[in-house]
């Protein structure tokens, strides 16, 4: 798993995201979770330009199309540009690294159970900081769906 990913993120292997997708949607089919929409982790416009996709989105288009929910991409934006999770010490840098790095652009989740998807959880850092402005906007649920669970120490 840890280089079907890298391979997504790092070598412009988009080919393999429906595959990966199919994994996220027979997860879900044995442990189902509320969710009306699914919202891809936005990365920051320049990391977005520099890649030039974002690996997050791909796969919450391919899983909605597998499991028929629609996909939310112009509401939850990165407004902070921070280093990559992977990069960071510890669980408290990772927090501080995405503190205020999201933001929702408008209500348009607002009483929506929404589920966020990315690639790798390492500390949830990300995900609670998108939940968060999720949240914060009015979302009555966010449930996060990645592909792996990394655990540093």
């Amino acid at each position: 798993m840890r280089k079907a990913i890298h391979e997504l993120k790092y070598r412009s292997l988009k080919a393999i995201s429906p595959c990966l997708a199919g994994l996220l949607a027979d997860y879900l089919g044995s442990n189902p979770m509320p969710g009306e929409v699914l919202v891809g982790v936005p990365l920051h416009p320049r990391r977005l330009r520099e890649r030039g996709y974002n690996q997050s989105s791909l796969l919450a288009r391919e899983l909605g199309r597998r499991i028929g929910l629609p996909v939310i991409e112009d509401c939850l934006i990165r407004v902070k540009q921070a280093q990559p999770q992977v990069r960071a010490a510890d669980v408290e840098e990772r927090r501080r690294n995405v503190a205020d790095a999201f933001a929702c652009r408008d209500e348009k989740l607002g009483g929506r159970q929404i589920i966020l998807v990315d690639d790798v959880c390492t500390s949830g850092a990300t995900l609670e900081s998108c939940a968060a402005a999720l949240k914060n906007k009015g979302a009555r649920s966010v449930w996060g769906l990645t592909l792996a669970r990394d655990i540093h120490k």
